[in-house]
């Protein structure tokens, strides 16, 4: 096991701005004196999602006051452990927790998930596996035999959502940006790909779809979210996972047309629009997360990451490519799940 440097770098935020790269900036740190129930990881892997921008703007805690450290999520090996840890040194892990850009967590070990070995593909299983797992189980509460709409399907978690989707025994519906995207989507099962760049979603929609969709995995908004609540099905569920289209704005509005229209919309269908948001649900994070490990070691359930292959600037490695990660998934160029590597 390698000595733990007396030192360490993470990425902080300096400024509240949606300017994600002009909010943060590395710095050096001591090494932490763990607890008894501590374990101190060394970072492998992290995890970039869109919400990046929006805790780095203070959106999700408005109170917060710079410096504070970002990121949510990474995969790496305990290499230091408390007096009363039981798990052992070199063992793979991942976890998530606020502060994740950082060459070493510091972190209870009741918050980690064990792992069968080291391997990036477990890191989209957290935040982006378990947002699909928990969001269609728990909020949209899917059943066997419905339609699902999943937007930005070839995305992070659109993936995890297309998938688990198809295991439940539903026809899914996805869409995407680009001609490799589609070729994805239909590797990980999609029944209907749509390319909304040759395609009208909404017209898609109402033409094949006429019944409509029972469940719609939303996470874009604008157009994406207006064509979702227009073709809902009766008893249909929208579920808003994110409003991608407004996080670098700072703009959370739709289409004032559909917002006007929409309790009446919702009334007539017997319909709802649900909101999910993954801290809310803490109580069913380790379980699903077992679970989405289980199906990926049997192999049911792939797990796409992108490092930067389409990026002039990937492969990112290092905290200093976080930036670039992070513009890079406002590209639309990303197929799977964004991740970096310490």
């Amino acid at each position: 096991m390698a000595q733990v440097p007396e030192t360490f770098k993470r990425l902080m935020v300096k400024k509240l701005t949606f300017d994600f790269r002009e909010a943060c900036a590395i710095e050096e740190g001591k090494a932490p004196e763990l607890a008894e129930n501590e374990i101190l990881v060394k970072n492998n892997y992290v995890g970039i999602n869109a919400s990046d921008k929006n805790f780095s703007a203070g959106r999700y805690f408005p109170d917060s006051a710079p410096p504070f450290p970002v990121g949510f999520e990474g995969l790496g090996v305990v290499v230091q452990k408390g007096s009363k840890v039981s798990m052992q040194l070199g063992q793979p892990v991942a976890y998530m927790a606020n502060g994740a850009f950082t060459e070493y967590m510091q972190i209870e070990e009741s918050k980690v998930i064990p792992l069968p070995e080291l391997n990036k593909e477990f890191l989209p299983l957290l935040v982006s596996g378990l947002t699909a797992g928990i969001a269609l189980e728990q909020t949209a509460n899917l059943k066997k035999g419905e339609t699902v709409l999943v937007t930005a399907a070839a995305g992070g978690t659109g993936q995890f959502a297309v998938q688990l989707a198809k295991i439940t025994g539903c026809h899914v519906i996805g869409t995407c940006s680009t001609d490799s995207k589609a070729a994805l989507l239909k590797e990980l099962g999609c029944d209907r790909v749509i390319n909304y760049k040759e395609e009208n979603l909404g017209d898609v929609l109402s033409k094949e779809y006429p019944k409509g969709v029972d469940v719609v995995y939303e996470s874009v908004g604008g157009e994406m979210f207006d064509a979702g609540i227009k073709n809902l099905a009766q008893h249909g569920r929208l579920v808003v996972i994110g409003f991608i289209s407004g996080y670098e704005s700072g703009e959370f509005t739709a289409a004032s047309e559909t917002m006007s229209s929409l309790p009446r919309t919702l009334l007539g269908k017997n319909a709802s629009v649900r909101g999910f948001f993954l801290p809310g649900h803490v109580e069913h994070i380790q379980l699903t997360a077992q679970k989405l490990i289980k199906l990926y070691v049997t192999k049911q359930l792939k797990s796409h990451v992108d490092n930067g292959v389409h990026s002039d600037k990937g492969p990112f490695k290092g905290l200093e490519s976080i930036s670039d990660a992070v513009d890079y998934l406002y590209t639309k160029k990303s197929v799977g799940k964004i991740i970096v590597e310490l």
